[in-house]
């Protein structure tokens, strides 16, 4: 199942709303925007995998947001699907030029709008980084932030490093010798006890958005990272 998190930005409730649960089934996160100013703020706090951006909305376009994020450097390569009614050639030249990746029509299919979502993102290595998602917690490895369900959980340094090990490398157990080499790097030399500390102390930070559990005990082993803890 995916993991993305696309924004959805459209004034029509009625549309927003169809294409979420498309896409949710699907198993991709949503983000919703009723307009360019709200798709903006969810844009700087979320940084959403793809963007679904309609055309006409009131006040500022979709076309004039795009434009925007396309000057921003930290979204200038996020992937953006134009949604419109407007149809003709030069409204897609336009459209285009704007730094829009893709643009389909209303109305259209959500199994043609998936699709064209999926390999948007093939293309873009976007998959690669929202493999970081688990559930509502999730990293976002660029700006190295932890949230939950969009709440900001702090974290330090060595604690980030290894939580952001784990989560690129679900469910399987790693020895404390083998922690060490992934989070701490293989010249760096500590007791391998020091990993049961700095376990101790991610557990805590989770602990409070009740998340510690998906950092579990293997006997005789180590640790691992489970994302569904309660089949474990």
């Amino acid at each position: 199942m995916a993991n993305e998190t696309i924004l959805i930005v459209d004034d029509e409730d009625s549309i927003r709303d169809m294409i979420a649960m498309s896409l949710e089934l699907s198993g991709y996160q949503c983000l919703h925007a009723s307009t360019a100013l709200e798709a903006h703020t969810l844009v700087t706090e979320h940084r959403p995998n793809l963007i679904l951006l309609d055309w006409m909305m009131p006040g500022i376009s979709g076309i004039e947001l795009a434009r925007r994020l396309r000057r921003d450097n930290a979204t200038k390569n996020t992937p953006i699907i134009m949604l419109t009614a407007k149809g003709e050639e030069d409204n897609k030249i336009e459209g285009l030029d704007s730094g829009v990746d893709d643009y389909i029509t209303k109305p259209f299919s959500t199994k043609e709008l998936t699709a064209r979502i999926k390999a948007l993102l093939r293309r873009s290595g976007a998959v690669e980084e929202t493999s970081l998602q688990y559930n509502g917690l999730a990293i976002d490895p660029v700006a190295h932030r932890v949230s939950v369900n969009g709440e900001p959980l702090k974290l330090g340094p060595t604690e980030y490093r290894m939580l952001e090990f784990f989560m690129t490398h679900p469910e399987r157990a790693y020895s404390r010798e083998q922690l060490l080499d992934g989070v701490w790097g293989g010249t760096v030399y500590i007791d391998d006890r020091t990993v049961d500390v700095h376990i101790r102390r991610l557990r805590k930070a989770l602990a409070e958005f009740g998340f510690d559990k998906y950092i579990q005990t293997v006997r005789g082993t180590g640790y691992r990272f489970s994302s569904n803890p309660e089949t474990s």
